[in-house]
């Protein structure tokens, strides 16, 4: 059903991203404004120059969680601000990047708590998704009268895919350092998980994501979540990943030249593990959205990339680039 709600993990960043964007183009956040700068703990260990541009491009330098942490503790707020603000960079914050899978959320999160007032959950909601008519749709924690609206995930290849990861690899070791918190259907299943409002990810219904990106590129229905100039800040970073081993370009919160865009860095989006997705293709001012509710990875990981060349080869570049 068009309207099911599908947890779709780390989907839910560019949720998150476009949200701190939305409050730049309102001037209550900064992108080169240190974090320290509204949340003062987080300067602890060399983190006081540490920007909100910093935090959008996975460059802080702390994606690590602990060793033993619990789902209970993802799942709650104030453990979770004390950790990310706490933790010791693993690299000079701006000069590396790495990506920050559990932790981005929280980097983030506080400092739109303490600027507007409102959880993350609710910020969004207030900014993002009533203005474009879909506030029952993304969230970040799901309002518990919502549960019964929230299709139930299932493997397939994606916990034997984790599994199969090397102990050391940095993003198995660093990130998602122990099998309670890997992004598994079991997880994203948890009534507390679902519940909890963790900005890291996010449940939403495919086309409610497909919205807020076509909102990013142009009006919906006579909204428009930022001005026309702010897309061109998507283009802003690119290197190896220390977590993910490999080159990516990274946007202010999205990713850049994602198999699923035909790898053109004038597309933005975000992948959630699994094979859900979400992006904006600014050339030819399409959005796409896919969600599943059967995790796969690897090869097997090729619904989105063959249902978004399929759409693509249907909508041609125009002659001249949109701005």
């Amino acid at each position: 059903m068009p309207g099911t709600l599908i947890h779709s993990s780390s989907t839910g960043k560019g949720f998150m991203a476009t949200l701190v964007h939305v409050l730049v183009e309102r001037g209550l956040i900064d992108y080169d404004t240190p974090i320290a700068h509204y949340r003062p703990e987080f300067a602890a260990h060399g983190k006081h120059r540490a920007t909100v541009r910093d935090a959008l491009t996975h460059r802080i330098g702390i994606p690590q969680l602990p060793p033993g942490i619990t789902p209970a503790e993802l799942c709650d707020r104030d453990t979770m601000c004390a950790l990310v603000a706490d933790e010791k960079p693993l690299w000079e914050p701006g000069s590396d990047t790495g990506y920050h899978g559990w932790t981005f959320g929280r980097i983030l999160g506080e400092p739109v708590h303490r600027i507007t007032g409102l959880t993350p959950a609710q910020a969004l909601r207030t900014y993002v998704t009533e203005p474009l008519g879909v506030a029952d749709e993304p969230h970040f924690g799901i309002p518990e009268a919502d549960l019964p609206r929230v299709a139930r995930l299932m493997e397939g290849n994606w916990a034997a895919w984790l599994a199969d990861l090397p102990p050391s690899v940095p993003f198995r070791r660093l990130v998602v350092p122990n099998r309670s918190v890997w992004t598994t259907a079991d997880l994203a299943n948890d009534r507390d998980h679902l519940l909890a409002d963790i900005p890291a990810g996010g449940t939403t219904t495919a086309r409610a994501a497909a919205r807020m990106y076509a909102a990013l590129l142009g009006e919906v229905d006579g909204v428009r979540l930022i001005s026309p100039q702010r897309p061109e800040q998507a283009t802003a970073f690119e290197g190896k990943d220390q977590m993910l081993l490999g080159r990516f370009a990274k946007g202010l919160g999205y990713f850049l030249g994602l198999p699923e865009t035909g790898g053109e860095r004038t597309a933005f989006g975000h992948h959630g593990n699994g094979g859900s997705i979400a992006f904006a293709d600014r050339e030819r001012g399409l959005s796409f959205a896919l969600t599943r509710t059967r995790l796969v990875g690897g090869d097997a990981d090729r619904a989105a990339q063959l249902a978004a060349d399929g759409i693509r080869a249907l909508v041609p570049k125009p002659k001249t680039p949109q701005p």
